[in-house]
């Protein structure tokens, strides 16, 4: 899952990112309502997490801008306001969650969690590929009836080739789903999670499911 976390306070920027990065979400970051808006703008994110009070464009009018344009990523304001009549603001924007600040991050993950199982049906289903199985919700993968524990990362790409069985995806793609814009490693750390992800779902299974596609990517390829 990607998330664009827009927060002009440069350490809790920096603090809110690497715990959402530990958590195997792959994260982009902006200073700016301006910076924040065009990103939203240019990139399929699931969920955007956007302070109120921002230098450039504050984060009521980004929200506004994104839902005029029929940007309908679910959106968490954060904000040191919390007062009723601020909250109503906010989510008349077009924000679906309010989050006050100082807040627990396990409160974050809560809602963000709570957001994503709101962003349709589709994304909270249980995904099933033959006999693998992957709950986005639960985190909880299995094959053959057997559960497979994965760190947040290989749940993220297995998740995503599960997202698109069939589908060839390269190793640009995988990178920019699961790392994000500021990830500064070489594709080969593609390649290194792709190896540890098939020593887990597929070493141990007579029926391979992940297919190395010479020059060009990977996919998951369902069992006939």
């Amino acid at each position: 899952m990607r998330i664009l976390l827009v927060e002009d306070h440069r350490r809790l920027n920096h603090e809110l990112q690497m715990s959402l990065v530990d958590e195997g979400y792959a994260v982009d970051t902006a200073f700016d309502g301006v910076e924040g808006q065009a990103f939203a703008e240019s990139t399929p994110y699931d969920v955007l997490i956007l302070d109120i009070l921002l230098p450039g464009k504050d984060g009521l009018q980004v929200c506004r801008d994104l839902r005029r344009q029929h940007i309908n990523t679910p959106i968490l304001l954060l904000t040191a306001r919390d007062t009723v009549a601020d909250r109503v603001r906010g989510l008349d924007s077009g924000a679906d969650d309010y989050l006050i600040k100082p807040f627990a991050l396990s409160e974050l993950l809560a809602r963000l969690r709570a957001l994503l199982r709101r962003n349709g049906a589709e994304k909270s289903a249980v995904l099933c590929v033959g006999d693998l199985s992957l709950d986005p919700a639960t985190h909880v993968v299995k094959r053959a009836g057997q559960r497979i524990e994965l760190t947040p990362r290989l749940f993220a790409l297995l998740e995503y080739l599960m997202r698109h069985p069939n589908q060839i995806l390269t190793r640009e793609m995988i990178a920019n789903h699961i790392w994000s814009y500021e990830f500064t490693g070489t594709l080969n750390a593609v390649e290194v999670c792709m190896r540890r992800l098939r020593c887990q779902v597929d070493e141990a299974f007579p029926i391979k499911v992940l297919e190395t596609v010479r020059g060009v990517g990977y996919r998951l390829h369902p069992p006939e």
